[in-house]
């Protein structure tokens, strides 16, 4: 593995002196995380601040009924501050976070990033432009949750897996779906199922293929 180009991972970087960027390369280290591992859960210590080198983190939160609600996903080139809720005094959020896929990330430990944070107002201004980031995905998620019909978030869903993954077939599964749009498996197995007589979709395992894009917008609202 080659060594990380902090500048050019970190925007704040360039403002670190030599002694802060001693101090934030000490405290960052390289971690791999195989599909379905969780790696943050509330009651837990803060790990640090997330960088995604590869792979995709499922950030969520669970019900006391066990429902699992995805506030929003971590790719590649990503940073995330809410595992690190204890180095901004104003974040108070527990999560769960997930390797969705096979990771590779970058951690900063939590005590060296507070000492930096506080001291330095560059790498706070950057921490909290990403948790403001963050927590407006978190109320677009919460929005569609709470005002959005099924149909519509599901449609959504499809639409934005489908520009992520590059291509009008999309990878997923029911249960992922459901998890994503805070709905449950079998609401989802009929709505697809709904979409594909409608001829919008075509499902098959582990997969769907949009057919009608213009259609899906349509339910989509957009």
């Amino acid at each position: 593995m080659g060594a990380v180009d902090y500048e050019k991972l970190y925007p704040f970087w360039r403002n670190l002196d030599a002694n802060e960027q001693d101090m934030f390369a000490s405290a960052t280290r390289r971690l791999s995380y195989r599909s379905n591992t969780l790696i943050h859960q509330p009651g837990r210590k803060c790990e640090g601040m997330f960088y995604m080198l590869k792979g995709v983190l499922r950030i969520y939160i669970l019900s006391d009924e066990g429902r699992e609600i995805t506030l929003y996903r971590l790719h590649e080139g990503e940073h995330c501050v809410l595992s690190a809720s204890c180095v901004i005094d104003a974040i108070s959020f527990s999560v769960f976070i997930e390797a969705e896929t096979d990771c590779e990330l970058l951690l900063t430990d939590a005590g060296t990033l507070r000492q930096l944070v506080e001291n330095n107002v560059h790498i706070k201004v950057f921490a909290q432009e990403i948790a403001l980031h963050r927590f407006s995905d978190i109320m677009w998620t919460l929005q569609q949750v709470l005002f959005f019909s099924v149909d519509r978030r599901l449609a959504i869903y499809i639409l934005n897996s489908s520009e992520k993954q590059g291509s009008g077939t999309i990878r997923t599964t029911h249960e992922q779906i459901a998890s994503s749009i805070g709905s449950a498996r079998e609401v989802v197995s009929r709505m697809l199922k709904r979409f594909a007589d409608d001829g919008l979709i075509r499902l098959s395992r582990g997969t769907i293929e949009i057919n009608n894009r213009k259609g899906l917008k349509e339910a989509a609202g957009l």
